[in-house]
């Protein structure tokens, strides 16, 4: 089982570089889409967006699903001022005050686009004398348009108006040392990985055991990603990233297991499971609690599936802000599902 780093970066990369927020994601699954009948697997959208490709396996006994989600953090336009720069609202959680000075696209809904950044209401030093010490939220910054504007009227001659997305710059980069640097790697990484997982079972003709049925979220950041699911899955895993930071075991090279969210716990033994199957294979993995976090599967439990379910993923720093992984937590990842769907 050779992983073709090369194609894993690259997918991500392309991804990450693409914009996607959430309720935004029709252009991306164009894309996956288009990626992933080249592979040669079918490819079909829910009313909602969502995009489920199908692997056959040696049996049709049951149904594993595996879960990511490919919308991302972002902000809509929440009106206009007076002076012609833009009040936004969240869609998700970023982290606020790692927008202050990040560029963004304003993308009209005729399909125009403008760029512009995201400051504080005081945002010179030689002028405001709160300058480095108001709060950063969305009460206290806007976006200042690319634009020959003045008041109002300009921006609302430039198409722009209120429910307009505003993309966040995601900065992607891949460095010599194998890291990978970007917002929205939460869950774009995970995306990738489950791609690149099709790739390794056509390059070396692996067949899964049981029918395996991906759903690529696109709902995820705001609560309701896979509320709904194919109704043949019995057991599903969430791939996601993995949580990095105080008490918790996970590094950025590592895959992470997730023994119990926000949410409660997964199923015990869905998770000793792949525990084993990491252990045994010599994976580098940990299993973790994730304190402020949930998960597709949640979403799916909470939906009425009747379901088994396990949360794994990369594991990534500083999520909902200027996140990072490493090229060897994405190679994990795709092991470890492999392996559970090969078992």
């Amino acid at each position: 089982m050779k992983i073709n780093k090369e194609f894993v970066l690259n997918t991500a990369k392309e991804l990450l570089e693409f914009n996607s927020p959430s309720g935004f994601c029709f252009e991306i699954m164009d894309m996956i889409e288009e990626k992933v009948k080249n592979l040669g697997y079918s490819f079909e959208r829910t009313n909602k967006g969502c995009g489920i490709i199908t692997v056959e396996g040696k049996s049709n006994e049951k149904v594993i699903g595996l879960s990511s989600h490919v919308d991302t953090l972002g902000a809509m336009v929440r009106s206009i001022t007076s002076k012609g720069t833009l009040k936004f609202t969240l869609v998700g959680g970023p982290i606020v005050p790692t927008l202050d000075s990040e560029y963004c696209t304003i993308r009209t809904r005729d399909g125009r686009e403008y760029t512009g950044t995201f400051l504080s209401t005081s945002a010179a030093v030689h002028v405001y004398e709160d300058a480095a010490s108001k709060k950063r939220d969305p009460e206290n910054m806007e976006i200042r348009i690319d634009e020959n504007v003045k008041n109002k009227e300009d921006v609302l001659n430039l198409g722009i108006n209120s429910g307009d997305y505003i993309f966040i710059e995601p900065k992607t980069t891949v460095t010599k040392s194998g890291f990978l640097k970007s917002r929205f790697i939460d869950d774009k990484g995970s995306v990738a990985c489950l791609i690149s997982l099709l790739e390794l079972f056509k390059r070396e003709n692996i067949v899964p055991t049981y029918k395996t049925k991906m759903f690529i979220s696109t709902y995820e950041e705001v609560g309701h990603g896979s509320a709904y699911i194919p109704s043949d899955i019995t057991e599903m895993i969430a791939v996601d990233m993995g949580c990095i930071g105080d008490d918790l075991n996970c590094t950025e090279y590592d895959v992470s297991i997730c023994a119990k969210d926000s949410g409660g716990p997964y199923d015990y033994n869905m998770t000793t499971e792949l525990a084993n199957l990491a252990k045994e294979n010599n994976l580098d993995y940990v299993i973790d609690i994730y304190p402020r976090y949930g998960s597709d599967v949640g979403a799916a439990l909470r939906g009425g599936n009747n379901i088994r379910g396990a949360l794994i993923g990369p594991g990534v720093h500083a999520s909902h802000g200027m996140e990072r992984t490493h090229y060897n937590a994405l190679e994990n990842t795709i092991k470890l599902l492999n392996l559970y769907l090969t078992k």
